[in-house]
């Protein structure tokens, strides 16, 4: 009903009583262009995605404006606990709204002005581009904020493998690298045609990135698997 926030652990309503002056949204983020001028030609030399072959991003940037009842709390000492929790900090956004994924980043307290019936706080944030999801492949699945119309259900926890099993696990927008843990050693894993050996127990190797779409892994071996991943969205 009021479009609340949680930043962390603490409700914009159920805590604080804050209400958006508008419906909240995070701001797109800016392109990591690059760009070379061409002296005597037209036009420019584009070296945007020359080295990730994407395009990258700047962390999001803005603010968001509450106001504040008066006669809830004391506006002193509310301003005070908003300041002591939040200015600074470093924490998880989760709109209730898309309360599937969070925001990660830095916020603080940017002005707080009161007049006779309300008063405004602003928040200001500083977060990652991509919005990441709640959800972990080899976590239990938390159905109170799945989306049944757009979300992907991930589970890759404790698959067997007894000579070699084909895993298909459906990337999103934001590529991402995955942890694998294995039951024992000598298994490995196939990925866009290069093989990698992986260790017993949890390990990252920083070239299996998932990306949007389906992306098949062939692990090799006997043992049990599991794939740790969770996506993100701009």
């Amino acid at each position: 009903m009021y479009h609340s926030l949680t930043f962390g652990t603490k409700n914009t309503w159920d805590d604080w009583h804050l209400i958006p002056k508008s419906r909240p949204l995070i701001n797109p983020p800016s392109v990591k262009d690059n760009l070379i001028e061409i002296p005597g030609g037209d036009g420019v030399l584009d070296l945007t995605t020359a080295l990730a072959g994407r395009p990258l991003y700047k962390n999001r940037n803005g603010s968001f404006a509450f106001a504040v009842e008066n006669g809830f709390r004391e506006w002193a000492s509310l301003y005070s606990e908003i300041m002591a929790y939040l200015h600074g900090q470093k924490m998880r956004l989760v709109f209730e709204d898309d309360p599937g994924y969070y925001y990660e980043g830095r916020f603080a307290v940017n002005a707080w002005q009161s007049d006779a019936q309300y008063s405004t706080i602003v928040i200001d944030y500083n977060v990652f581009p991509y919005k990441k999801e709640l959800n972990s492949s080899t976590n239990e699945w938390i159905w109170d904020t799945f989306n049944f119309e757009t979300g992907v259900i991930r589970y890759y926890k404790n698959i067997s493998v007894s000579g070699s099993k084909t895993v298909l696990v459906i990337g999103s927008n934001m590529p991402t690298t995955i942890v694998i843990s294995t039951s024992n050693a000598n298994m490995s894993v196939t990925f866009n045609g290069i093989t990698y050996a992986l260790p017993k127990g949890p390990s990252v190797e920083k070239d299996v990135v998932i990306v949007s779409g389906e992306n098949q892994l062939l692990f090799t071996g006997t043992g049990v698997v599991s794939i740790e991943y969770s996506g993100g969205m701009l």
